[in-house]
């Protein structure tokens, strides 16, 4: 039996905390649609106020320490996400988004990602959609359709029970198709990756391009003859 390696993101500041509840509560649900499927889901969890004096390390002096380095190292294994913040000032947590800036930027091609918020207030439903599928968009990652949000007041309403069974199968269908697989398999040379974000997996260089060419001192259209002004 497969095993699906889910990781949930956790940027909740204290302990328990609302957003690490309900990032545990689609995790759970995700391991027990999994099994519907015949497929076990193995969790693990980030806490990133633990990774907090490292993190603003690596992005004050590029130094990664070896807590976040292992952050890392269980996101490159992960065949999805769960990741849950919460909204402080109508934003996600300067703690969420400061990790995921120091990522490398293909480490998520195409992994499937939960994403989710907390916070005192419904007037923050949208902090998700607008803010966080941006981010994840950059990094090329998979979005489920459904996003979740809970405020005080929602915990106790059914409507959020259903969004987060809705979410959870999403992720589990998004990884039992092996889609992220098959697009590192077969489809890595086709992203532009930038200069040292592939982590040393570039597969080859291109060296037919013009700009390659104009950077070895040739000429950007070699097959094409000198503008005669015609």
């Amino acid at each position: 039996m497969n095993t699906f390696q889910v990781v949930v993101v956790s940027a909740g500041t204290s302990d328990p905390s609302s957003t690490r509840l309900l990032a545990d509560r689609t995790a759970q649900r995700v391991t027990t649609l999994a099994a519907e499927r015949e497929r076990q889901a193995a969790v693990r969890v980030i806490e990133l106020r633990e990774l907090a004096a490292e993190t603003t390390a690596a992005l004050v002096s590029g130094h990664v320490e070896a807590g976040l380095r292992a952050a890392i190292t269980v996101l490159a294994e992960a065949d999805g996400l769960i990741v849950a913040t919460p909204v402080y000032k109508a934003g996600p947590s300067g703690l969420l988004t400061s990790f995921f800036q120091v990522l490398d930027n293909d480490l998520l091609i195409a992994t499937p990602v939960v994403l989710a918020a907390t916070a005192g207030t419904a007037r923050h439903a949208l902090v998700v959609d607008e803010q966080l599928r941006s981010l994840f968009a950059f990094l090329r990652s998979m979005v489920v359709p459904t996003s979740l949000f809970a405020a005080t007041e929602d915990w106790s309403d059914p409507a959020l029970t259903e969004r987060v069974d809705r979410a959870a199968l999403e992720l589990v269908l998004l990884m039992d198709s092996g889609f992220a697989r098959q697009v590192r398999d077969q489809s890595w040379r086709r992203y532009q990756h930038q200069f040292g974000s592939a982590g040393g997996t570039e597969l080859e260089i291109d060296t037919d391009t013009d700009l390659m060419r104009l950077a070895a001192g040739g000429s950007a259209t070699p097959d094409r003859a000198p503008w005669s002004g015609e």
